[in-house]
């Protein structure tokens, strides 16, 4: 679908950088060029641009600026003292796992032994039960934390209350109207706090490094909180939570860790991604290569071997566990690239429709919200995607930026046993038999919202910039100050001058990626630039016609040596 190309404006309306930027740049030692990008985004006072350009471990915010994080960590320190066993309830996603492994890593310097539990997705799907509560009390625990998960649990938590254990919840998904009777409830969404949208392991370590510093005044040293940024950068870049503030300085000083490598579990999953264990990682290739690999095991088969990985002692254990990841990762790979194939059939079908809703009987339900994600990419609407699953269907559903996706499924909440999530991103689960009654009610839910014309996808464009500067080393640097990129802080994307096609390639396994080699006809400067996915997007008669770029340049430090890499977001033919 053709984009709109639309260039960043700021909320305020301001249009020429004020004057005194200048001297600020000059301060900080960066480029006007780099101080306009800045400013666009809505940083123009000294102290936010220190933050966001050396966002360091000193700009995290106190425990007590955090809804309930001071309480929970008291209650969770005197049990501990007074030597109830603690037990963990995570989730299988890397947000759950990786919060997990923190809390069984600062356990284990202060000599505690923690359980824990990570449901089974197929079992047990999402959150907590009675079950799985009960067998946790059988085997001692006395102490329930609950990481990234437990707001919506009121019926599980409050049989562990009824088995006398003492519950404290950590969260970062948004409240029901009736909140679970735990002992104490930590969630960043239950009051004002500095980050509403801390993933659920932000909300576990800053937890933890109060109770680190509680548990180290009984004689124990404290632990290096520094050593688990690794996993907080991971967890965190995997839930695709907003990069800014907060969860800026975590990401930041994680990714450091992850360079570093000195876990070996992340080293071992950095070897099995295609990368060398000491190689530096953006957030991107967190999220599309060592993120994957760990949500694979709770997807097709079982969250604790990404758990064991994280908690591996050495490289040869480690090693083993993360071919075993690599494996669950490419069969979900070949599911998600049979549903998808499948899911697109159906697509085409109803493309005129002004939302998606497809089913398949047989499809996993691991994978299905991967597949809308790209069904989105490509149609640029409302889409869920729903499979099997008992007695009845459950979907997963992602939107764009027009349309309040939770909101629409309130409207249709007469037809659904089930529904939750947020504007992106939403679950549902519906009887098989009153799925056309939902679709029919859904559409046209989405009809009033959008109008019955197309909703045209919308690129984003920070500044023009040709080739020339787009392959100064110096400039490509600058840009990196800005990572990591992400959700809240999307990587700048330029227009580019009138480009000349010189060559264009196919490649990959399947050849579904494009290379093109283009020349810049205002300076001459000649580059190569990708696009993944998208080889039928680019026709092959391409060679000698002109074209403009919306593109992201950076540095490629692949095999040791520094070129220029553009990555294509979307094009123009001339």
């Amino acid at each position: 679908m053709a984009k709109n190309w639309i260039f960043r404006t700021r909320k305020d309306g301001a249009k020429d950088l004020p004057p005194y930027f200048d001297t600020l740049a000059d301060r900080l030692g960066i480029s006007l060029k780099l101080a306009r990008l800045l400013w666009l985004r809505g940083l123009d006072e000294p102290a936010q641009l220190e933050e966001y350009l050396s966002p360091r471990l000193k700009y995290l915010a106190r425990p007590d600026e955090w809804p309930g994080m001071k309480e929970a960590a008291r209650v969770l320190a005197e049990g501990l003292r007074a030597g109830k066993k603690l037990a963990v309830w995570g989730d299988y996603d890397a947000d759950g796992v990786t919060s997990t492994a923190i809390v069984l890593e600062v356990l284990e310097h202060h000599g505690f032994s923690g359980l824990w539990h990570l449901p089974d997705r197929r079992e047990e799907g999402y959150g907590m039960n009675a079950a799985g509560v009960e067998a946790l009390h059988a085997k001692g625990a006395e102490l329930l934390l609950t990481v990234d998960c437990g707001i919506s649990d009121g019926a599980a938590i409050a049989r562990a209350r009824e088995l006398g254990m003492t519950v404290v919840v950590t969260d970062h998904h948004l409240p029901p109207e009736e909140l679970p009777r735990a002992n104490v409830l930590c969630n960043p969404k239950l009051g004002d706090c500095p980050c509403k949208g801390l993933a659920g392991v932000g909300v576990t370590f800053l937890l933890m490094c109060e109770l680190n510093a509680r548990l180290s005044e009984g004689g124990t040293p404290k632990m290096d909180m520094r050593r688990v940024l690794d996993l907080v950068a991971l967890g965190t870049l995997a839930d695709l939570v907003e990069l800014e503030g907060q969860n800026r300085i975590l990401v930041k000083n994680g990714l450091l860790i992850i360079a570093e490598a000195k876990r070996p579990g992340i080293s071992e999953l950095k070897a099995v991604s295609g990368f060398a264990p000491l190689a530096t990682l953006g957030a991107g290739q967190v999220v599309f290569s060592l993120a994957p690999r760990i949500n694979a095991a709770g997807r097709v088969a079982s969250a604790e071997t990404a758990l064991a990985l994280l908690r591996a002692r050495t490289f040869d254990e480690a090693a083993d566990l993360a071919r075993e990841l690599d494996a669950f990762n490419n069969l979900r790979r070949s599911e998600e690239e049979r549903i998808t194939e499948e899911a697109l059939v159906q697509a085409e079908a109803e493309k005129d429709e002004p939302a998606l809703v497809i089913a398949g009987e047989d499809w996993n339900q691991g994978v299905i919200g991967i597949v809308a994600s790209r069904l989105v990419d490509k149609y640029h609407k409302p889409t869920l995607v729903l499979c099997r699953d008992g007695s009845s269907l459950k979907g997963s559903g992602r939107s764009i930026s027009e349309f309040d996706l939770h909101g629409g499924l309130a409207a249709c909440a007469d037809t659904l046993e089930g529904y939750g999530g947020h504007r992106m991103a939403a679950g549902v689960r519906v009887a098989p038999s009153r799925l056309a009654e939902f679709k029919g009610k859904f559409l046209s839910v989405v009809r009033e919202a959008l109008g019955s014309e197309p909703v045209p996808a919308v690129q984003m464009v920070d500044d023009v910039l040709d080739f020339r500067t787009a392959s100064d080393q110096i400039f490509l640097r600058e840009l990196e100050l800005m990572q990591p990129f992400g959700v809240g802080n999307p990587e700048p994307v330029f227009q580019s001058p009138p480009l000349v096609v010189k060559r264009r390639r196919l490649f990959g396994p399947q050849r579904n990626h494009v290379m093109l080699e283009l020349e810049d006809e205002t300076c001459g400067v000649t580059l190569q630039a990708k696009a993944w996915r998208q080889a039928e997007e680019f026709p092959a008669d391409l060679e000698g016609r002109r074209m403009r770029l919306a593109y992201s340049p950076s540095i490629d430090m692949y095999n040791g040596a520094a070129s220029v890499n553009v990555r294509i977001r979307d094009w123009k033919l001339l």
